[in-house]
């Protein structure tokens, strides 16, 4: 048995979970999201916590299915309660965003802005010129849109200019030396 999948997850007030066939929706203050399940898992909801069954002798793929499908359950109770946010930071001479409607624009040293619509689902902020702020209810679109953004200009190890994640630290290296 998977140890994550043991784990029962907890259901805050203001939570309501449903299971129909493989389908399991969870409704919160946030929003709604779902998420198809293994047919070889059984979902038992008792009061205030919802804990995610296998079969008595499971196979390798069905303890596997075991813990993803217990973190997909618990991550979406997760983001309809809090949600999640990715912060993005800009760094580099000239290179800046902003929001203009549902359209982020941003100018990042190519000749033309490049322009991104939000996706259903997914909010972004701009409180400043260098700093993108993705949020939203469903974990992996956020990671997902957040990577996306960072895809038009990486960080590059000479000047550090680019898109990053907010803490992450970009390995520096020494340019050319003249003679």
């Amino acid at each position: 048995m998977s140890r994550i999948g043991k784990k029962p997850i907890e259901i805050p007030s203001g939570v309501t979970i449903d299971v129909k066939d493989n389908l399991v929706t969870v409704k919160g203050p946030k929003g709604e999201d779902s998420q198809l399940v293994s047919k070889n898992l059984k979902l038992e909801q008792e009061e205030n916590e919802l804990l995610v069954m296998t079969s008595e002798n499971p196979t390798k793929i069905e303890n596997q299915e075991h813990g993803l499908y217990r973190s997909l359950i618990a991550n979406m109770v997760l983001g309809v309660t809090e949600g999640y946010q990715k912060t993005l930071q800009i760094e580099g001479t000239g290179y800046r965003a902003q929001k203009q409607g549902k359209t982020l624009v941003m100018n990042l040293g190519f000749s033309h802005q490049v322009k991104m619509d939000d996706p259903e689902g997914i909010e972004v902020e701009v409180p400043n010129d260098r700093t993108i702020v993705v949020k939203g209810i469903n974990k992996q679109l956020v990671g997902q849109y957040a990577a996306n953004i960072r895809n038009w200009r990486k960080p590059e190890p000479y000047k550090g200019k680019g898109i990053r994640y907010e803490g992450e630290h970009i390995r520096r290296k020494v340019g050319k030396t003249g003679k």
